[in-house]
């Protein structure tokens, strides 16, 4: 002890630093006594939260420890700013269906029935990009138009509404998952069905954007058509040359008309809903009685032997004259009024039967001035039945008078074939048309 109070009694400030003393020594055990150290209390561990010190941003190239990063993680969050991701919108609502975006002279002529507004009501409706196979204007809400086409997309548009064009696209169903090849409105007027290459039909609420039933078929579907008094029924007709007549209530087929025909290409009801007219490819084979058939639609049976073209006049002891031309028809249409119905050649004209049995063809009457050339090219009657409009591979749109058959008109549509074209069922004057190249037209 005397040398340690010396040593720090004459250290000084200036001068260096003792070094430490050394620790006393233990009294050494006594061997008589037994001692033992006990362990150090276990004191209870508490939970302590992390303390929330804000923390620097860390130093750009500074090593950051393990230990630092998982501390920064549990203190604070760092949000990093990403780029918005693309908004891909898949509902098929697009656009409004209402009246009220119709400029209030057209909405008017619309209810009256007559041309009253001092606008043109030609329009241009861009949205499709590939062939536009089947157009089609709503019964009821007479602004709307349908529109089939090859991708995958049935349109609706909102014709004279007051946006422009592709904004008066108003539904884009993409509920098929190939080509749609044909699209009617029920004539109720709030739905339509559309047929395809997936092998069925397809029944859409046309206000809720939503698909309400699906008709499966075993082939491609490439035609379809509402009973004209019974609106719960549609014919459809396919690749494998069967007709189906089916109920929307239940989805389920009520009459299945089989015969060994070709490709149905289309069909066509009656003006009394018994009978019905299919159109048949006759290309594949010697099958040209298999052209264009009437059917009964009740009792399921063939009512004709066989209509076509003249080209031969043979006797058939159970029918009066066969006339035989191995042409396809691509498009059946019933007069409005007259008990008679036309088909579209191949043949590059447009022919005319009689809807009562014997259907016997009109020899002395046809229409010829546009081209057909293979596209499946369709024509259509105005409401009164006193013109006949019809398409053409060249892609034009040719008018001409049910009367005297003679052309009347003739207006250059596209560059493309012209498709399909359909009357206005109000405005006289107005008629729809589509082409091959996916563009649709409104023109006065």
């Amino acid at each position: 002890m005397d040398l340690l109070c010396t040593a720090y009694s004459n250290s000084d400030d200036d001068e260096d630093p003792e070094p430490e003393p050394e620790p006393e020594p233990e009294p050494a055990p006594d061997p008589g006594r037994c001692t033992f150290s006990l362990p150090p209390p276990k004191l209870p561990k508490r939970d302590i939260p992390p303390a929330s010190f804000p923390r620097e941003a860390p130093i750009p190239g500074r090593y950051i420890s393990k230990r630092e990063r998982a501390l920064s993680g549990q203190s604070t969050q760092v949000t990093v700013e990403t780029p918005n991701p693309p908004v891909i919108n898949n509902s098929p609502v697009i656009g409004s269906v209402s009246e009220s975006d119709i400029p209030v002279d057209i909405l008017k002529s619309l209810k009256n029935g007559k041309k009253q507004s001092p606008q043109s009501l030609s329009v241009a409706l861009p949205g499709h990009t590939k062939a536009v196979n089947s157009i089609n204007w709503s019964p009821i809400h007479t602004h709307l138009l349908a529109s089939a086409g090859m991708d995958h997309t049935v349109c609706v548009w909102n014709v004279w509404s007051k946006s422009r064009g592709e904004k008066k696209l108003a539904r884009a169903f993409k509920f098929h998952n190939a080509a749609v090849k044909d699209v009617k409105w029920s004539p109720r007027g709030g739905s339509l069905v559309s047929c395809g290459y997936d092998c069925c039909s397809r029944l859409v609420d046309v206000e809720k954007g939503q698909e309400i039933r699906r008709f499966e078929e075993d082939q491609v579907v490439g035609a379809i058509k509402f009973h004209p008094h019974n609106h719960n029924m549609f014919l459809s007709g396919g690749s494998k040359g069967r007709i189906r007549l089916w109920d929307v209530r239940v989805g389920k087929v009520v009459h299945d008309y089989i015969r060994n025909l070709g490709q149905v290409l289309d069909v066509e009801f009656s003006t009394n809903g018994k009978q019905f007219v299919s159109s048949s490819d006759v290309s594949g084979g010697n099958v040209s009685e298999n052209s264009i058939v009437v059917w009964d639609v009740s009792r399921q049976i063939p009512l004709s032997n066989q209509l076509a073209f003249p080209l031969v006049a043979t006797v058939n002891m159970k029918h009066e004259i066969v006339y035989v031309e191995a042409y396809t028809c691509p498009c059946i249409r019933r007069h409005p009024v007259d008990p008679c119905f036309v088909a579209q050649s191949n043949g590059n004209y447009i022919a005319i039967f009689s809807s009562i049995s014997p259907f016997k063809l009109d020899k002395y009457k046809r229409f010829e001035s546009h081209a057909v050339s293979g596209f499946p090219i369709k024509c259509n009657f105005s409401m009164d039945g006193e013109k006949l409009a019809s398409g053409s591979s060249d892609g034009s749109i040719y008018y001409y008078s049910y009367r005297s058959s003679q052309l009347v008109r003739k207006i250059k549509a596209y560059d493309h074939a012209c498709i399909d074209v359909e009357f206005h069922p109000v405005f006289p004057d107005v008629i729809a048309s589509c082409s091959w190249n996916g563009d649709v037209s409104v023109f006065e």
